[in-house]
């Protein structure tokens, strides 16, 4: 579904300018759940705006379906984190998920029908006339989601969506984040801070090391389904694979730090 082949990106010159990710290689299969984590700093937002097609590479190649990414591939919907400079407070939750829709050559129907499923999906459902600055933080993060699933994408690439939600609405929307997947049949590649929710909600956790940023592991998580908020994360599997991933991080922010690697997205 997605590949990256020696992937590159510098920023400035393409010979002398600053190195953030280097020679990246890995695929992502079809309904994948596939999280994304290392030290901060490391660059795994500018991983994910490559794989968006928000910035073109230096070297290497990106590909979806077999065909290369020469900038925002239809096949991709991008959710972001700061969900509420993403939603515009002027339209109804409706409207802004139907936003991205008008490029598309849909009747008015069919267009209403993508809107309600998408709102019902994420529990939104009987919110269509709200506008956002009526909803919570959470709320207008479904909002957001929901505005990625009504373009019914093959790939959702999310970037630290829950970050600065709180922990109980964190955890709802992290097991939205599965059933969406289900319901969808949707790949998800999900980039995070926290070491417990890449654990949780992956089919594999890729580790990103010190930057300039290369795959310092691509961990399987063959954790039980479905998943439990609480069962799952009680399991020594579980615990287990956090304290790895924890070493793995903290190893390449303390290699930062001595190279005085200066912090970039």
């Amino acid at each position: 579904m997605l590949t990256l082949n020696g992937v590159s990106k510098r920023y400035g010159d393409a010979t002398t300018g600053m190195l953030a990710v280097r020679d990246l290689t890995f695929q992502i299969g079809g309904g994948e759940i596939v999280t994304i984590v290392g030290p901060s700093g490391c660059g795994k937002t500018t991983v994910l705006k490559l794989m968006a097609g928000l910035l073109a590479p230096t070297a290497g190649t990106i590909e979806v379906d077999g065909h290369p990414v020469a900038g925002p591939p239809e096949q991709i919907a991008l959710v972001f984190q700061d969900y509420a400079n993403s939603l515009y407070p002027w339209m109804t939750v409706a409207d802004n998920v139907a936003f991205p829709l008008r490029r598309m050559k849909l009747s008015r129907a069919a267009r209403r029908e993508r809107v309600a499923h998408a709102l019902e999906s994420v529990g939104l459902g009987a919110s269509p006339d709200r506008y956002p600055w009526q909803l919570s933080g959470g709320m207008q993060q479904r909002v957001a989601i929901a505005r990625g699933l009504a373009y019914q994408p093959e790939i959702l690439l999310m970037d630290e969506p829950f970050g600065a939600l709180d922990a109980q609405t964190r955890a709802d929307l992290e097991d939205l984040v599965m059933k969406v997947r289900d319901d969808f049949d949707v790949t998800i590649v999900f980039v995070t801070h926290d070491i417990d929710e890449s654990i949780y909600l992956a089919d594999r956790v890729l580790v990103m090391g010190a930057r300039p940023t290369f795959i310092e592991e691509d961990v399987a998580v063959t954790l039980p389904k479905p998943r439990d908020q609480l069962a799952t994360e009680q399991l020594p599997e579980f615990g287990e694979l956090r304290a790895h991933i924890y070493r793995n991080i903290k190893a390449s922010s303390q290699l930062m730090a001595k190279t005085g690697a200066v912090p970039t997205s």
